[in-house]
């Protein structure tokens, strides 16, 4: 059996690998079509697989409001991040933040390493988590980005209850969450991986294989590094995973869990990329705007894209690191300790900043005297 270490190696590999192919697959229609890959065939394939192997139970039905839960804490305490870093959670590059590090991405950051180090049976939980967590990109935070727009403008009741319509369609018809219903339907009346035609598990098995290697391609070929804010982005993301940490720490302690795997899967679900989803209503707002010839966004699209290809490599390697550690951080003293160290170190870029401009402030009032 591969060791831990062995299999990280494995994926740091396949991360080059996808860096290096950079130059011959465009960031644009080639790197989206291996994105919709993914995220239509292998990962339904994948999670299909995994539910079908295990036995549901009322445990399982909770794992979506939990995720739900911890999205709301996220959101709650966002501005709160913010404003430890200096930006005005009113801004449009505020607005921006809110909505995109309250959001969980598992699919591509969390999925694969998952299926790779703890199993299928925690693979299905992770993925009945994402459940809720796609409940809430999709139309909790569709609904806040609503409300910031039409804040001072008219609301339109017509034009919302098109776009949630469109949007819950989205949500049903997407390929994940139906192989995770037709799943769920399957096991209720008892039909399992081993009783299904065989051809067609051959063939969903198969396609199974492909996940892992492709999303650390994709990641290999999406990571972007902007010196542009990368520090303060850096130090939000940093402040968000430690916050992240803290909080499971305390599911984990008042709600008594005590199975290693179970921990793991929080940790890790819990320390996912931004979602894709809030950059979709992002720019769908900002489209609107653009046609009124607004001034005043309501959003920032450029902030939020940072935001995107600098969550993914950071949780990627946040997550590689927990699991490749087996069990050190199933302890609470170690998740504590976790926790508090990124949040220091998400702390010392706003540090340094006010030191420097407190010490920019007294030499220019000294000449001035």
């Amino acid at each position: 059996m591969d060791s831990p270490l062995d299999k990280s190696i494995s994926f740091l590999l396949f991360l080059f690998i996808g860096f290096l192919l950079k130059k011959k697959i465009s960031p644009g229609d080639e790197t989206n079509g291996l994105k919709s890959l993914i995220l239509s065939i292998a990962l339904p394939a994948t999670i299909f697989i995994a539910l079908l192997k295990i036995d549901i139970s009322s445990q399982l039905i909770l794992f979506p409001f939990l995720a739900l839960t911890f999205n709301c804490i996220l959101f709650l305490v966002t501005p709160f991040l913010l404003f430890l870093i200096g930006i005005d959670k009113n801004s449009a590059r505020g607005r921006s933040a809110r909505l995109l590090i309250s959001s969980l991405a598992p699919g591509l950051s969390c999925f694969p390493f998952v299926l790779e180090f703890l199993g299928d049976n925690s693979l299905a939980k992770a993925a009945m988590s994402d459940l809720g967590n796609k409940f809430f990109v999709l139309f909790v935070l569709y609904l806040i980005a609503l409300k910031w727009y039409y804040k001072n403008i008219p609301f339109q009741s017509n034009s919302l209850n098109v776009r949630l319509k469109s949007l819950f369609k989205t949500f049903v018809c997407e390929p994940v969450n139906l192989l995770i219903i037709a799943a769920l339907i399957l096991v209720f009346f008892g039909i399992r991986l081993d009783t299904i035609p065989h051809y067609l598990s051959i063939t969903l098995t198969r396609l199974s294989y492909m996940m892992t290697p492709l999303v650390l391609i994709f990641i290999g070929l999406a990571v972007k590094i902007k010196k542009i804010q990368f520090l303060e982005l850096f130090s939000l993301l940093l402040l968000r995973a430690g916050f992240t940490i803290l909080v499971i720490v305390a599911f984990i302690y008042f709600g008594g869990i005590v199975d290693k795997k179970d921990i793991l899967v929080m940790i890790t679900f819990s320390l996912s990329a931004c979602s894709f989803w809030p950059y979709a209503h992002i720019s769908s707002v900002n489209f609107i705007e653009k046609k009124e010839n607004k001034t005043d966004k309501t959003f920032d699209p450029d902030f939020s894209l940072f935001i995107l290809a600098l969550s993914l490599p950071i949780s990627v390697l946040l997550i590689l690191g927990i699991l490749t550690a087996g069990n050190t951080f199933v302890k609470i003293d170690n998740l504590l300790i976790l926790g508090i160290l990124l949040f220091s170190v998400g702390l010392l870029y706003p540090i340094i900043m006010k030191i420097n401009s407190f010490f920019k402030n007294k030499i220019e009032f000294f000449y001035e005297k």
